[in-house]
C-alpha cells in the first residue's frame, strides 16, 4: 500500500516495492479475507426493481474452491488457456477466481464481440473451456470447426449444448488446494483493444494485481477509506474493468458493485450510482461525455461519490471542468495500457491535479519521454511516452507473438506508441496516438485537443477528428459529429462549428471537413477507432 504521506514527493521518496517470491491473485483477493472475515460481502449485484444482491467472501471462496474442482475434472491444469464470455456478475467472479486457483490462465472477452471477433481470440489464445451464458454458446455454434483448441462449454444459465455452471458449482468439493504459484508465473491473458491494428494477446503475471494497487490508490485519494465502494460501468473483460477495478477492489476489501447492463445509458449510471451509494467509480472518458448530456445532475439525483478516475483515452479540459461544475469532484485521470497499466495518475487530495494533463509517475513507475533512439528528451518537448522496466505491473509477452513483443520496446523502455510532453513540473500531457497525429502543412496536430473543443460546443454530443489525405497539405483535419438531441446536421450548423475550433484554437486546427454522423465506432472499452474512420477517409480521397 502507498504509504501515508503529506505530499506527492514524499510517497515518491517513501515508496518500495515489496513483491513475494509466490503470490497467487485468488488467495490474496478471496481465500486471506475469507479466512478472516467470511460474512464480509465483497459484491453486490445492481437489481433495478429491488434490493441488491449480494456475495460474501467466504461464499466466494467456496463456490470457486469447488468450480476449480470442476475444471480439473474437465482437464484443465496448469497453464491451460480458460476464457470468459460474460457480463459483470457474481459467476464471472468466481470463475476467475478458480483459474487462478489453478495455476490455469484466465482469458476474458466481451460479451458484446461479435462472431469474428469470438473466433480470431479463440484460436490465438487456444483457450480449451469458454464459460459463457446461452448468447455465447449460440455464437460459438458458429464457428466450432475452427476452434480445434476447445474442448468444452460451460454455461451460466440454460444451455442444452453446454455444461452447466451451477452443477460444476453443486456438484463439486468447497475444498481445494490452491497450486503454489510464484508471482512471475502467467495468470491472465487481455487482448488489446485493437485500435490500431490486430488485437495482441498480452499476458500478465500474478504480480500484475500487486502492481496496479499504487496506481488505484492514488486517483482514488488513498483508498480504501471507511464506506468506499467501487463501479465501472466498463466491461470486466476489459483492464479497466478488471483490473482497474474488480480485482483490486476484493484484494482491499472494498465491495464491488454489478451491473448485467452491457450498453451505457447516462441515466441509468447515475440511478446505479445514487441506489448504490457508489463512493468510488471509473469512468472512462467517452461515458463521462455521455454524462454531461444529463441536466443538473446532483439536483436530481443523491451522489454519494468521494473519488473518479477516468483513464483509456485523453479526459480534456472540458469534462474537466464539467465534472467541477456539476458535480463538485475532481476527476483524477490516469494513464497505462493493456500491457502496462496504471504508471501515471492524479490525485487532487494532494494536489496533484492540472486540466489537461494526466498527471504525474505513480510512485514505483518510471516514466519517460523519449525519441526514436530511446533517449529521454528535453522537458517541454514532444516525445513517445515510454515506461522502464523491470516493473511488476508490466506485461510477460504477447502471446504467441516474439516478434511483436521485441517490438515494444527499445532497451528498457517500453514503448506505448502514445506521444506526450512533460513538462518541468512533472506533468505528463497525451497528444495522441502515433498513428492518430495529423500531418497538415507541416504541422503535427494531436486529434485531443480539438476533440475536446468540439464537445465544447452546445450542439456536440461526442466527436472524432482524424487527418484526411490532402495533395496540398499532405492531410486536412476532418471531424466526425455525433449531435446532441434537438439539434440537426446542416451546413449552417457545420461552418458555426468549423468556425467554433477556427476562434478558440487556431487557423490550422480547425477541421476543414465535418460529418455528421449517428454514431462512431468505439471498441467495447469506449475508446473511438480512428483507424476505421481514417480508412473511410482514405477511400473518400480516392474517389
Amino acid at each position: 500500500m502507498l504509504p501515508l504521506g503529506d505530499t506527492y514527493e514524499d510517497l515518491v521518496r517513501d515508496f518500495r516495492w515489496d513483491i513475494p517470491e509466490y503470490f497467487n491473485i485468488a488467495v490474496a483477493a478471496c481465500d486471506v479475507w475469507a479466512g478472516r472475515e467470511p460474512e464480509r460481502v465483497c459484491l453486490k449485484h445492481y437489481q433495478p426493481d429491488g434490493d441488491a444482491d449480494t456475495l460474501n467472501y467466504g461464499a466466494l471462496r467456496d463456490q470457486s474452491n469447488a468450480f476449480a474442482n470442476g475444471l480439473a475434472s474437465l482437464g484443465i491444469g496448469t497453464g491451460d488457456r480458460v476464457a470468459l464470455m460474460l457480463p459483470q456478475s457474481f459467476e464471472t467472479v468466481v470463475a476467475h477466481m478458480a483459474i487462478y486457483k489453478l495455476g490455469a490462465i484466465a482469458v476474458p472477452l466481451a460479451l458484446l464481440f461479435g462472431v469474428d471477433a469470438v473466433e480470431y481470440r479463440l484460436q490465438t489464445s487456444g483457450a480449451k473451456i469458454l464459460v459463457t451464458n446461452s448468447s455465447g454458446v449460440q455464437k460459438v455454434a458458429q464457428i466450432a470447426d475452427g476452434l480445434e483448441h476447445l474442448t468444452s462449454l460451460v454455461c451460466v444459465d440454460d444451455s442444452p449444448d453446454a455444461i452447466s455452471f451451477g452443477t460444476l458449482v453443486r456438484e463439486f468439493s468447497p475444498l481445494f488446494d490452491v497450486v503454489s504459484t510464484k508471482s512471475e508465473d502467467p495468470a491472465l491473458m487481455i487482448f488489446t483493444s485493437g485500435t490500431t491494428g490486430p488485437p495482441k494477446g498480452a499476458l500478465h503475471a500474478h504480480r500484475v494485481l500487486l502492481g496496479h494497487l499504487p496506481g488505484i490508490e492514488f486517483p482514488h485519494e488513498f483508498l480504501p477509506q471507511p464506506g468506499d465502494l467501487l463501479w465501472t460501468p466498463a466491461d470486466w473483460a476489459w483492464a479497466g474493468g478488471l483490473l482497474n477495478v474488480l480485482l483490486p477492489g476484493l484484494y482491499f476489501g472494498v465491495p464491488v458493485v454489478s451491473t448485467a447492463a452491457q450498453k451505457f445509458d447516462p441515466e441509468t449510471a447515475f440511478e446505479i450510482m445514487e441506489k448504490m451509494g457508489v463512493r468510488n467509480a471509473f469512468i472512462p472518458p467517452t461515458a463521462l461525455k455521455m454524462l454531461r448530456m444529463v441536466d443538473q445532475p446532483m439536483a436530481r439525483y443523491d451522489l454519494k461519490l468521494r473519488t473518479i478516475g477516468s483513464g483509456g483515452e485523453a479526459l480534456g479540459r472540458e469534462t474537466f471542468e464539467w465534472a467541477k461544475r456539476e458535480l463538485g469532484l475532481t476527476i483524477n485521470e490516469f494513464y497505462g495500457q493493456t500491457e502496462c497499466n496504471l504508471v501515471l495518475a492524479s490525485c487532487n487530495r494532494l494536489g496533484v491535479s492540472k486540466a489537461g494533463a494526466i498527471g504525474k509517475m505513480v510512485p514505483g513507475h518510471t516514466v519517460g519521454i523519449i525519441d526514436g533512439a530511446g533517449r529521454e528528451v528535453a522537458a517541454g518537448k514532444p516525445g513517445q511516452i515510454a515506461v522502464r522496466r523491470p516493473d511488476p505491473v508490466m506485461f510477460l509477452r504477447y502471446w504467441g507473438n516474439d516478434s511483436a513483443t521485441q517490438e515494444k520496446f527499445i532497451g528498457d523502455w517500453m514503448l506505448t506508441g502514445d506521444q506526450g510532453i512533460q513538462r518541468a513540473d512533472g506533468y505528463v500531457e497525451f497528444f495522441g496516438r502515433d498513428d492518430d497525429v495529423i500531418t497538415s502543412a507541416g504541422y503535427r496536430i494531436g486529434p485531443g485537443e480539438i476533440e475536446d473543443c468540439l464537445t465544447a460546443h452546445a450542439a456536440v454530443a461526442l466527436a472524432a477528428a482524424i487527418g484526411k489525405p490532402d495533395p496540398v497539405r499532405t492531410e486536412i483535419v476532418k471531424a466526425y459529429i455525433v449531435l446532441k438531441p434537438g439539434y440537426k446536421p446542416s451546413h449552417a450548423l457545420a461552418g458555426e462549428i468549423q468556425d467554433w475550433v477556427k476562434i478558440r484554437l487556431s487557423a490550422h486546427e480547425y477541421p476543414r471537413e465535418v460529418e455528421f454522423v449517428a454514431t462512431l465506432p468505439l471498441t467495447t472499452t469506449g475508446k473511438v477507432i480512428r483507424r476505421e474512420l481514417r480508412d473511410r477517409a482514405v477511400r473518400e480521397a480516392r474517389v
